[in-house]
């Protein structure tokens, strides 16, 4: 964990860009780090820069920015991790530390849905228009989206942004914003059935067997690879999906949280067609997919393919 950690601290980097903050997951465990310049420190006269790392269990980069920026404060003032243990403790045990001169901080003011909606969707569709409902197929069908961009401020607002696209699922622990193509991390990449991972690497690209969805942010260009094209095939079902998103985010007087909505409004409608082929077992099982009846519907190709590997995805297949 610490070599994984000063790789994402940008201390560590020949390059010298400062990122102020960045956050992550690697097997489950979130990171958040808040990199600041120190200028005329009366305690810190020998440092330059420094880094403070929180780890967590949940996903809240602005509630961890918010609250590394604290502790910044005090170390900046104290030279002394101590002050700023006690203020980490008085937030683990009380989920609240004061102090007049470095700021509050409440640990209820930041809500997991707040953070689930703070990206924009909006963005994602007016940058990528109709090919927007790619990424909401693969998202569906739990594929592996690998997204590249060299600055990591807009893997990480890009990538976090994208969970909303399947609000259903309110799961934002497919989400590796932040990864190195290191060993190691491509290992507890490899154990997620689907994932969205942000790279500032271009040698990502040649990686085809780490993604189903290559999305290059810096051009615009979303690519399926050979494997995921039969299952991402898209027919008038994805075309009408598209048409939805296109149509509600161009919408100016709606918010993004609007757009969210048509979209899961959308995905319920597919979700409840779904589950009107599926029978249930007499052991009270999971519903599973009757695949005899979805055929008897004469769907487009495409759509009844879609549907199957929906159910593959919804673990509605029978085994």
């Amino acid at each position: 964990m610490r070599d994984l950690l000063l790789r994402k601290c940008c201390l560590t980097d020949e390059n010298k860009l400062l990122h102020t903050f960045v956050f992550g997951q690697y097997r489950r465990s979130w990171f958040y780090i808040t990199t600041v310049e120190v200028q005329d420190s009366a305690v810190l006269k020998k440092v330059t820069h420094f880094s403070i790392v929180l780890t967590a269990k949940d996903f809240n980069p602005e509630k961890y920015a918010a609250f590394t920026r604290i502790l910044c404060r005090i170390y900046l003032k104290h030279g002394s991790p101590v002050k700023m243990m006690e203020s980490y403790i008085a937030v683990l045990t009380k989920g609240i530390c004061q102090s007049e001169e470095n700021g509050s901080f409440l640990s209820k003011d930041f809500d997991a849905r707040k953070a689930y909606l703070a990206g924009s969707v909006k963005d994602i569709v007016s940058q990528f228009g109709m090919e927007t409902v790619i990424l909401f197929t693969a998202l569906m069908l739990k594929k592996r989206i690998v997204v590249y961009h060299p600055r990591i401020e807009a893997v990480q607002e890009f990538t976090r942004t994208l969970p909303a696209l399947v609000w259903h699922r309110q799961d934002w622990s497919i989400l590796h914003s932040y990864v190195h193509l290191n060993d190691d991390e491509l290992e507890a990449l490899k154990t997620c059935t689907g994932y969205i991972a942000g790279f500032i690497d271009s040698k990502v690209s040649s990686r085809a067997d780490l993604y189903d969805v290559y999305v290059n942010l810096a051009e615009s260009e979303i690519t399926i690879s050979q494997q995921a094209k039969e299952p991402m095939t898209m027919g008038k079902l994805h075309k009408e999906i598209g048409q939805l998103i296109v149509q509600s985010a161009e919408d100016p007087d709606k918010s993004d949280s609007q757009v969210i909505k048509d979209i899961s409004l959308k995905t319920k409608e597919i979700l409840t067609n779904l589950s009107s082929f599926t029978e249930v077992s007499d052991d009270g099982e999971k519903p599973t997919l009757n695949f005899e009846a979805l055929k008897q519907k004469r769907f487009p190709p495409a759509t009844e393919n879609f549907l199957y590997h929906l159910a593959a995805a919804e673990q509605m297949l029978k085994i």
